[in-house]
């Protein structure tokens, strides 16, 4: 007798996908979880160096806790603040291998485009016939292996990192920048254990948000070791505020603002801010790469690294063929980037879940969660993600009859 229950395609297996992996094992749906990487949460573990802003506490949800205390895992507490490889250690990886998510959970498999069985995207708009249709994933593997596979609801906890903005002005590419991208770093590096390749190095550092941030002070440190290393920092904004809360709960990211602020005021000689500036081309000259600044005019400077730290948005290319209305400005999905932006942003910590209803798709079954959900607002918190998949398993609970 076919299974009268939904079957779910989870796409990613990072926090917000593990969650929903234990929300629909609760629920005994049949799911999947499509990893890209080669282990659970590969993108956390390609910022395993990092030390989060928030503690154990606000990283553990109630029912990774559960699933996990009741197969006799030890979880974490307190206010101590986890890296990513720790995270990745302790909850991630082992809620991953819970027989009731491990059995569900391929790696390797990237989900490259999402369809409607024998539908366009532009057919069956707003009817019933449209839901009807499976959704079609085509996943690859590594090696270029490729298959279809159906589901009924799919939920894209895809993430944000992996997929960084370009590093000219406006958003689009510095002339140069596309043939240089062996120079360009455009996620954060552990410079300790990549010494080799810093150590003596002038680094341009591009951005201002926490990531470029988190750079800025690693190189400042691990210059002082090693003579010879330099830091220029562009910034676009003339006075940059670097994000700071005030009365900041969160020691960590307090210590990082305040650490940024003395960098910008001269208190390092290897670090020299270039504010309100913007890269304008990018060139190789004499195995290195001149980079031209623009603040009215414009000027150049000589580097060995480029670490663009401009931000990442979520890869929208593989749901194109189905009927996601995105806000024009963000790039989420309209209903909740009205909400977010509704509300003025505002501290991450002050983030709830805005409902169901903000993350309905005009495609039915479709649901973008996690930190991919607020497009380009950057004041997501893992919370959210929970309370997303608790909203959207107490929908589809209620539709299914369970």
């Amino acid at each position: 007798m076919p299974d009268p229950h939904p079957r779910l395609a989870i796409l990613g297996s990072g926090p917000t996908g593990l969650e929903a992996a234990l929300a629909a094992a609760e629920q005994g749906w049949p799911f999947t979880v499509y990893e890209a990487g080669a282990s659970p949460a590969s993108s956390v573990r390609s910022w395993g160096h990092v030390r989060l802003f928030t503690p154990w506490a606000m990283n553990v949800s109630a029912r990774m806790a559960r699933h996990l205390g009741e197969a006799g895992v030890a979880v974490p507490e307190g206010e101590g603040c986890p890296t990513g490889d720790e995270l990745c250690d302790r909850v991630l990886d082992p809620v991953a291998a819970l027989p009731e998510v491990a059995a569900q959970l391929r790696t390797d498999a990237r989900v490259v485009s999402i369809g409607r069985r024998g539908l366009l995207k532009h057919e069956e708009i707003a009817t019933a016939e449209r839901g009807a249709q499976p959704f079609r994933l085509l996943v690859a593997s590594a090696d270029g292996r490729e298959e279809v596979a159906d589901a009924d609801v799919v939920l894209d906890c895809t993430g944000t990192y992996g997929q960084p903005n370009c590093t000219g002005d406006g958003g689009i590419p510095a002339a140069g920048e596309s043939g240089l991208g062996h120079r360009i770093r455009r996620t954060l590096p552990d410079v300790e254990a990549e010494a080799s390749e810093w150590a003596g190095q002038t680094v341009l550092v591009v951005g201002a948000g926490h990531s470029a941030q988190m750079a800025a002070a690693s190189l400042a440190a691990f210059a002082q070791r090693h003579p010879g290393t330099a830091v220029v920092w562009a910034v676009r904004a003339p006075e940059p505020t670097w994000g700071e809360v005030a009365d900041d709960s969160l020691p960590e990211r307090a210590a990082l603002v305040a650490r940024s602020r003395a960098l910008a005021g001269g208190g390092d000689p290897t670090v020299r801010l270039e504010r309100g500036v913007v890269v304008e081309a990018l060139a190789e000259r004499d195995g290195r790469v001149a980079v031209t600044l623009r603040n009215g005019s414009t000027s150049e400077v000589v580097v060995d690294r480029v670490l663009s730290l401009t931000g990442a948005v979520g890869d929208a290319s593989i749901y194109r063929q189905l009927q996601v209305h995105e806000c024009y400005a963000t790039g989420a999905p309209i209903n909740l980037s009205a909400a977010l932006l509704g509300a003025a942003g505002g501290d991450c910590l002050q983030q709830e879940s805005h409902g169901i209803d903000v993350l309905r798709n005009p495609e039915p079954n479709f649901f973008i969660l996690g930190s991919k959900s607020y497009g380009r607002v950057n004041q997501f918190l893992l919370r959210v993600g929970r309370e997303q998949v608790d909203e959207i398993f107490g929908a589809l609970a209620a539709t299914n009859g369970a």
